[in-house]
């Protein structure tokens, strides 16, 4: 039995070009969905950066696990006035991150490396092949430890570096949470719904959530998880959801 849901928030930024398999299915199933980001990514302050003690240009190499660190660093860069020598590596986690760079600077193949997979290990092959080189590694402020344990295990030279943060994006007074369901794709996004709303009672509200990590704060928040995506059978939030509401 199909499920009935009128309105559903979608906490991301609006799609470019007015397209979106969410549009798609709201089309079919005859409800509205909204796009409105609960997160946003900020670049830390140059006084921030400088405290850490690190010069980008003492080393060879940089490492980008995420397109997002790719956006940081060279707007950073821009705001030190740091001019990225043409000499530097890129190794990268997958070749679409690798692609991402053209975006900054003129893509040269015999400057840029990266994984097969898209794993760390695949990345960390490669970096084990050029382990004379000294590695920059832009990270977030909240950031996991996998890569930098892996670097110290291979006895690689390299600086981690905090070059940005995920930070709650600030709800209007006059904005209200009339929606149906409401999908989140970081646990960030719940601790934002939290702090914008801290009387937050789900009721019939039905939450959806999407990676492990993200489900796991949704229910550590104390709230009910209707959704969670990706399985097997559905890689993506917006499959996930079809099924949904198609009472599958």
């Amino acid at each position: 039995m199909a499920v009935k849901v009128k309105k559903i928030l979608i906490s991301q930024p609006q799609p470019v070009a007015g397209r979106s398999p969410y549009y798609d299915i709201a089309q079919k199933h005859g409800c509205e969905v909204v796009f409105r980001p609960f997160i946003q990514v900020e670049s830390v302050s140059a006084r921030e950066f400088r405290n850490q003690k690190v010069n980008i240009l003492d080393h060879s190499a940089i490492i980008f696990t995420a397109r997002t660190a790719i956006d940081h660093f060279f707007s950073l860069c821009e705001e030190l006035r740091v001019t990225v020598p043409e000499t530097m590596k890129y190794f990268c986690i997958s070749e679409s991150v690798a692609v991402y760079l053209q975006k900054h600077i003129v893509y040269r193949k015999r400057k840029i490396f990266f994984g097969a997979t898209g794993k760390l290990e695949d990345l960390l092959t490669v970096i084990s092949k050029h382990n004379k080189e000294t590695y920059f590694v832009p990270l977030a402020e909240e950031h996991k430890h996998d890569l930098l344990d892996m670097l110290t295990a291979k006895k690689v030279s390299f600086s981690p570096v905090i070059m940005y943060r995920t930070v709650s994006n600030d709800f209007g007074p006059d904005e209200a949470l009339d929606h149906d369901m409401i999908l989140f794709f970081s646990p960030s996004g719940i601790t934002a719904l939290l702090k914008n709303f801290p009387k937050f009672e789900q009721g019939k509200t039905k939450i959806g959530a999407f990676g492990p990590t993200t489900a796991k704060a949704v229910e550590e928040a104390g709230l009910r998880l209707d959704l969670s995506a990706p399985t097997e059978q559905y890689p993506s939030m917006a499959m996930a959801l079809e099924d949904y509401l198609n009472g599958k």
